[in-house]
């Protein structure tokens, strides 16, 4: 069972993905592009994840 758990931690490892702020992702800083529309909203648009966590309970 070890020697699983270590051969996945070592694929995960080694693979190139990275635990950002908003999940699992293969970019290691998020991609977040922030802005104010012309009528003052703001609006934040983020690249997808492998897996999203969600930080708020």
């Amino acid at each position: 069972m070890k020697k699983y758990i270590l051969i996945i931690v070592s694929l995960l490892g080694f693979s190139g993905c990275f635990i950002n702020e908003r999940g699992i992702s293969n970019r290691f800083y998020d991609d977040c592009k922030e802005y104010y529309d012309a009528s003052g909203m703001y609006h934040k648009d983020c690249p997808s994840n492998w897996i999203d966590i969600k930080m708020t309970p």
